[in-house]
Order: C-alpha cells, then structure tokens, then sequence
C-alpha cells in the first residue's frame, strides 16, 4: 500500500501514513491453519493527529462508542474474512463509513401535536371498545 489514500468525501480523503494495520492472529475455530497464519486485521486510527476538519474529529470523539480510547484512538478488529487482504479492505471500510456517518447531521425534531379530529376519533373508537367489552358481561335474569 504505497501512498495509498481513503476517500471520505470528495474533499476529505486520509493518507495511509494516518492509518496504522496490524495483522494478527483470528480467533476462534479455523483448523489446524488458525496457529499459523496472521488473517485478522488490527486498525488504529488516532482522531486528534488526523488530517480531518475539526467539525468531524469532534464529532467522532463525541460518539458513545466502545471502539474509541480514552485517548481518542479508534480501534477496529476485522476478522470476518479468512484472507487479510479481505479483512484489510472490511476494516478499511469501516473506518469509512464511521467517519461519514459522524458527518451527517441530524435534522432536528420539531414537537408536534395531534389533531383535535384524531383525538376525537381515538376517544370514539376507545368509548366504543368499552361498549364492546361491556357486553360481553354475564347475562342478567
């Protein structure tokens, strides 16, 4: 991965300088092959010392997620993948889509009321429910 860079946006784009890749060992089953070959990619990715615009590191580091230290250093382990090239590009695109999911904004929610119809449409239908149920009462002599 010579110069290699991760496009975010069309402006916002990391140099693999920013991005360190570990390959480790995967855990859980795979044979007699999962002692010795290093599948299982591990991504660290340091919020503060990146290239990104300020409005997206504040953002990642806002977010409740277990993946981001104490030291604002996100870590993500991809091993769904028996190769690491595959795992490489999973974990890749991870790190995309949390960085571009950060950068959107929520629209704000605006309070709102229902209508005097619907509410008077609720009550009827709530009033005519007891009638229902009320005739399914013993039978009086």
């Amino acid at each position: 991965m010579n110069n290699s860079v991760l496009l975010i946006t069309a402006n916002i784009a990391l140099g693999d300088d920013e991005i360190e890749l570990n390959a480790i060992r995967a855990q859980g089953a795979g044979g007699q092959n999962v002692n010795k070959v290093s599948s299982a990619i591990h991504l660290r990715f340091d919020i503060q010392a990146s290239s990104l615009p300020e409005f997206y590191k504040a953002r990642l580091l806002a977010l409740n997620d277990s993946r981001i230290t104490s030291e604002g250093v996100l870590v993500i382990k991809s091993q769904t993948f028996r190769t690491q090239e595959k795992n490489r590009a999973e974990a890749l695109s991870r790190l995309q889509q949390l960085i571009q999911g950060a950068g959107v904004v929520q629209k704000a929610r605006r309070a709102t009321k229902p209508t005097r119809g619907s509410q008077r449409r609720r009550m009827d239908s709530k009033t005519q429910n007891g009638k229902t149920k009320a005739l399914r009462g013993r039978v009086q002599d």
